[in-house]
């Protein structure tokens, strides 16, 4: 994970000043997804009436390979300091790379194997959302961006996650393999998991690509070429939330744990030059939880300190009535259930060392367990 330090914290102050004067300025007291919707027009390519107004300028598919190459931004300026390619499926952040790009020479091109060319890959598959069209959203770099042509092709139109056994591990250890179904995700199937250093990263641009086509995203869900895409698991065909409830609380974890980088804060700055609009996930993090409120609370609560699961048991789990029993060797103060949108829907404090949860519909739900001194979380399911 990232560190936190001072000077990064100083830098990202600095960041966010250079936001042109007044940039998000019409988003204050906006919350959830009103909030959303305010940020898609301030970065989008519509005139909004918006003072000042600064309009998405689409500048085609081939420009990636100049704005890669004439940026260091896109650079190793940021590790070994070699000005090779920054590639997140390369690149050993504290530690020797296994192999580098030069900028330029080493375009793909064709590849047999990691290491032979870059290009540039779709962080939200071209697959999701081609049927509907190609521009701006094939082209534009806040998740079109330079990777290992072969790791990319193992990855594929894959969602992101987070591997419990890999098939495929890259030689910088980004791998490919069964999700972890936990509390963060119920998702069962393939997923490919980057480095954690990179993995806030790539949450900022799912936020960044659900806002700036957010009018669009019901239209990518829909498309007949979407039901071949693997990523499409990771959305719900909605506008305001457009996330599923298999991956929301997994991109928030990630988002939470891996904070802004330089090198984010660089590349924001050299897109707007580029393209005219910013990502808001990058300038303001907090964005996120003022658009994800309960989805974010919830993420907090499973994060929260826990004690040993062998003094509680919750049983059975499915049920099929939607009760359950609770029983606890540890005094609990309060027991609340979530839905997995991070909703609390019930909340409890228990009189004695067993008691019932009950009247739960069909569902996946979060319930957290209270002690005076730490909590817990367990996920449950009513069939």
């Amino acid at each position: 994970m990232k560190k936190i330090t001072l000077f990064a914290l100083f830098v990202a102050q600095i960041a966010l000043a250079q936001a042109p004067a007044g940039y998000y300025d019409s988003t204050v007291g906006l919350t959830g997804y009103a909030l959303k919707t305010q940020l898609k027009k301030i970065i989008d390519d519509n005139t909004d009436g918006l003072t000042p107004e600064y309009l998405h300028t689409d500048q085609g598919y081939s420009s990636l390979w100049t704005l890669f190459a004439n940026n260091n931004a896109f650079h190793d300026i940021y590790d070994e300091n070699d000005n090779t390619l920054y590639d997140m499926y390369s690149e050993v952040p504290g530690g020797t790379d296994p192999y580098n790009f030069t900028l330029v020479t080493n375009q793909c091109g064709s590849y047999s194997g990691e290491g032979d060319c870059y290009n540039r890959e779709h962080l939200i598959p071209q697959s999701y959302f081609d049927h509907f069209a190609v521009a701006p959203m094939k082209n534009d770099p806040f998740h079109a961006v330079p990777s290992d042509g072969y790791v990319n092709g193992q990855r594929n139109n894959l969602p992101f996650g987070e591997v419990s056994s890999a098939t495929y591990t890259s030689q910088n250890g980004s791998q490919k393999g069964s999700n972890i179904t936990d509390a963060y995700s119920s998702y069962n199937g393939t997923v490919f998991e980057p480095l954690d250093e990179f993995k806030g990263d790539i949450a900022r641009c799912f936020f960044y690509f659900a806002t700036r086509y957010e009018d669009l995203m019901d239209d990518f869900y829909s498309g007949a070429n979407a039901s071949t895409c693997e990523a499409k698991n990771m959305f719900d065909g909605s506008t305001d939330k457009v996330f599923s409830d298999a991956f929301i609380f997994r991109l928030i974890k990630w988002h939470k744990e891996d904070p802004v980088s330089a090198k984010e804060i660089n590349q924001n700055n050299v897109i707007f030059s580029y393209q005219n609009n910013r990502n808001p996930f990058i300038d303001n993090p907090d964005f996120v939880c003022e658009i994800y409120p309960t989805q974010c609370a919830a993420v907090d609560a499973l994060e929260a300190e826990s004690f040993a699961l062998n003094s509680v048991s919750l049983f059975p789990n499915p049920s099929a009535t939607g009760e359950f029993t609770v029983q606890s060797q540890t005094p609990l103060t309060l027991v609340t259930v979530y839905t997995i949108n991070g909703q609390v829907i019930q909340q409890l404090k228990p009189q004695s060392e067993i008691f019932k949860i009950n009247n739960l519909s069909k569902g996946f739900y979060l319930i957290k367990l209270d002690t005076d001194a730490a909590s817990t979380i367990q996920k449950v399911i009513v069939n």
